[in-house]
């Protein structure tokens, strides 16, 4: 590095030289100065428009799937390098070919996700290709952690993917791809240490001592209909007995009318089992079966059917019962359903469940789904709120909301 003596004298010596160095000095300092200030601007926009609408686990999801998937790459840049034998630029475009299948096929497995309910043959496609590159960056190692490392880096990205497509699933079709059988808390039930439902320690020990006494009565008449000894009649009257006076003792049964009732059901269901035998049930299919068929639609308030009247005298309510149509045509029922929805929300109109049910013709019942879900959204939200501070209108899915009486309610 020049001295300052060294500098000086280059200054007196040649003064245009200098001149154009500084110059040309200040212009790369400009240049430099909105290079930096564009690529802020961009790194700005870029965190607004897809950082952060984002949760902050997807987030954490995205840098720790990048950062495997690096991982990944480096090991098949190795391994092009030692085992295939490319170099140069050749090895520069080749290496990485699986990890942009494997981004390829993710990509493509989450607009199935969101098209189609489902991931379909690309949301294997990432397994399989997560479980090649593994395998082929480990296979180049040069120990034994290497390997395990290099074959953990793909799966980890592999498995932060297929949890983000859990949740994204979860979200959209309201459900879990599967119901496990086999899950701790099924085993904690059937061992007997939980319970399937929320009953406190004292309703589940009251319940277990009245089926207690009402099984031994039971067998006690089961005994003496039958001629029993009298050596069993005893045996089976003691346990009764027994039964019965810690069911007083611990349930409060002779003083709680609720359990008093809530023993003899238990009784008279179990002294008319054999009237099973007897009972003549009815299929749907069978010739001389009695037919009550379901009502089309349900009965409306005089209110509400005014509101459904806007335009059309014999608009039709349809019926409330579940459409059973496949996977494709649902998805496309609700895409249209969002579409009506989109168009009415930049109106400055909350659509009723009525209106979305009439347009697209499905159900009652799915429309008030799909609006349960879209009107929780910001633009949608703000209209309902707008509707009720300015108008004391109430949202219940059919604007205004209407009482028992026919009246319209608002918060006044």
């Amino acid at each position: 590095m020049p001295t300052f003596e060294e500098i000086a004298a280059f200054v007196t010596e040649k003064p245009v030289a200098t001149a154009v160095i500084a110059l040309l000095g200040l212009l790369a300092l400009g240049v430099a100065f909105f290079l930096l200030r564009l690529a802020w601007r961009a790194g700005a926009f870029l965190i607004a428009r897809y950082v952060s609408p984002r949760p902050i686990e997807d987030i954490l999801t995205i840098v720790a799937a990048s950062i495997a998937t690096g991982v990944s790459a480096q090991g098949m840049w190795r391994f092009s390098g030692d085992v295939l034998g490319l170099d140069g630029p050749l090895r520069l475009l080749l290496f990485a070919f699986i990890e942009v299948a494997i981004i390829t096929s993710a990509v493509r497995a989450r607009r199935n996700m969101r098209e189609n309910f489902s991931a379909g043959i690309d949301g294997i496609a990432v397994w399989a290709l997560t479980c090649l590159t593994a395998v082929l960056s480990s296979m180049d190692a040069r120990s034994l952690p290497e390997a395990v490392f290099r074959l953990a880096a793909p799966l980890v990205a592999a498995w932060l993917w297929e949890r983000g497509m859990a949740i994204e699933r979860h979200r959209i079709r309201g459900t879990g791809r599967i119901n496990w059988r086999l899950t701790p808390e099924r085993l904690l039930v059937r061992v007997g240490l939980a319970e399937v439902s929320d009953r406190t320690a004292s309703e589940v020990d009251a319940h277990r001592r009245l089926t207690r006494v009402a099984l031994a009565a039971k067998k006690a008449k089961a005994l003496r209909e039958a001629g029993a000894s009298e050596r069993k009649m005893r045996a089976a009257l003691a346990r009764l007995d027994k039964a019965m006076d810690q069911a007083v003792e611990h349930t409060g049964l002779a003083v709680d009318p609720a359990r008093q009732e809530a023993l003899l059901a238990q009784i008279a269901a179990l002294y008319n089992t054999s009237a099973l035998i007897d009972a003549d049930p009815r299929v749907p299919w069978e010739p001389n079966a009695d037919h009550h068929p379901v009502p089309a639609r349900p009965a409306l308030p005089a209110a509400l059917a005014e509101l459904v009247e806007d335009e059309d005298e014999d608009i039709t309510v349809l019926d409330t019962t579940p459409q059973v149509v496949d996977t494709a045509q649902r998805a496309a029922l609700m895409r249209a359903a969002r579409d009506y929805w989109d168009r009415q929300i930049a109106k400055g109109i909350v659509p009723r469940t009525v209106d979305i049910a009439q347009e697209i013709g499905i159900s009652l019942v799915t429309a008030r789904q799909y609006r349960a879900l879209w009107k929780l959204e910001p633009e949608a939200h703000a209209l309902i709120e707008a509707l009720y501070q300015q108008h004391g209108i109430v949202d219940t899915g059919a604007f205004p909301a209407l009482g028992a009486d026919g009246r319209v309610l608002t918060k006044s």
